[in-house]
């Protein structure tokens, strides 16, 4: 099984960053993969995607000014698996992805994935008072899969959110 390639350019409006790939995204290349996982669903209905696109679309968001990328490259079934090291590689990695591509927003697709990038315990929805990366807007936003057990319409209330932002 391969690591998911980034779909990543510089200046974009917003980059996704996920926890890791789905062994299904591993599997086909492509981000958000899991017919369970909703983030295509919820780009759509929050208005930040015209249509719904499919993941085998995912390089397309390129010519919306979104990117993808994850905290750590390595496919597993949960994020549970990911190990301590993965997390610490994985930091500094993003950063340096952060810093060269200077994107307006970094949108954390789940809290633990901001709360592994900045180390914070307490962490709210939406935009974070401090950023990770100068000049980077931090925007934390509810995990896109199935497993999640908040409603749609409030995980598509958040990322309409970030649609304000841009």
């Amino acid at each position: 099984m391969d690591t998911l390639p980034d779909h990543l350019a510089n200046n974009l409006k917003i980059v996704f960053i996920g926890f890791n790939p789905s062994l299904m995204s591993g599997e086909t290349g492509h981000h958000f993969a899991n017919p369970r996982n909703r983030f295509w669903r919820i780009l759509f209905q929050s208005g930040l995607t015209p249509r719904l696109y499919r993941m085998d679309e995912d390089g397309d968001l390129l010519n919306l000014g979104f990117g993808l990328t994850n905290i750590v490259e390595r496919p597993t079934k949960d994020a549970s698996e990911i190990l301590k090291e993965e997390y610490e590689e994985g930091r500094v990695i993003l950063k340096e992805k952060l810093k060269r591509h200077r994107p307006t927003i970094a949108c954390y697709v789940g809290k633990g994935v901001y709360q592994q990038l900045s180390k914070k315990r307490k962490v709210s929805w939406g935009v974070q008072p401090d950023s990770v990366v100068d000049g980077v807007i931090d925007f934390v936003a509810p995990s896109s899969s199935g497993l999640v057990r908040m409603k749609m319409e409030e995980i598509v209330g958040i990322y309409k959110e970030l649609k304000e932002l841009i």
